[in-house]
């Protein structure tokens, strides 16, 4: 079984990657590979595994943005093979991961929490096989600027690409919760309601702002939105043991 995250710029530091790695160690009962897709490994710990950072394919004035994590997708990904879940780095583990593994299905992803009747999933957790859907890595880097046209980002492609083939499954909802949308409470119970582990969550998902150390002050990153401090993310979200 592979783990998998990938660190790349200036967006989250090394620790990140850490405070990851020790939250699935705590949280897988099996052994498992972890791997850590970077540039640059300076600060991150010798348990994690390094591999260079692929490249994605793209013409030279067109600008990344968060497309890279399709390289996962490359037909010899990291030498790996077998199941593997990708993780976000910015995301809280609050429970076991095993059954991550073991839920049926060719791919799963988390359902976008933004709009639960579009078949779009959170490409912040998902499982795949290592070598399948190379076709949709190869697709995007000969037609990217098309494909930037159809679709706001890398998730939204991802989707409706898996979707044409008959294998988007999501996740139960429960194991993979979003923290704006199921952890916080409604705008008026947010003024004396802090945020709080949903029942049945595993994983946690900070998509937008806040990333987990503003969550924990209880500092939302945006004006029309309040939260209480949430000092037990910091329980979860730590590479104590």
């Amino acid at each position: 079984m592979n783990i998998i995250c990938m660190k790349w710029g200036n967006k989250f530091p090394a620790e990140y990657v850490n405070r990851l790695y020790a939250m699935v160690y705590r949280n897988m009962d099996a052994k498992f590979r972890f791997v850590c897709f970077t540039e640059n490994s300076k600060g991150i710990t010798p348990e994690v595994e390094i591999q260079e950072l692929p490249e994605l394919e793209l013409p030279s004035e067109s600008p990344e943005r968060g497309w890279r994590k399709l390289t996962v997708f490359k037909k010899d990904f990291g030498g790996l093979s077998g199941p593997t879940l990708f993780l976000d780095l910015d995301v809280v583990i609050v429970g076991k991961l095993n059954v991550f593994f073991s839920q049926p299905g060719d791919f799963l992803i988390a359902h976008d929490k933004k709009n639960l009747k579009k078949r779009e999933g959170n490409s912040s957790v998902f499982r795949f096989e290592i070598g399948k859907y190379s076709q949709i890595l190869d697709h995007f880097e000969k037609n990217s600027e098309q494909v930037k046209n159809e679709v706001r980002h890398e998730q939204e492609y991802l989707s409706r690409e898996i979707n044409k083939l008959g294998k988007l499954k999501f996740w139960p909802d429960d194991w993979v919760p979003s923290f704006k949308y199921k952890c916080c409470p409604s705008w008026i119970k947010s003024w004396v309601v802090a945020p709080s582990i949903p029942k049945g969550a595993r994983v946690i998902l900070f998509h937008g702002l806040p990333n987990p150390p503003e969550a924990i002050i209880g500092r939302s990153g945006k004006w029309y939105r309040h939260i209480q401090p949430s000092p037990w993310i910091k329980n979860y979200w730590t590479t104590n043991e």
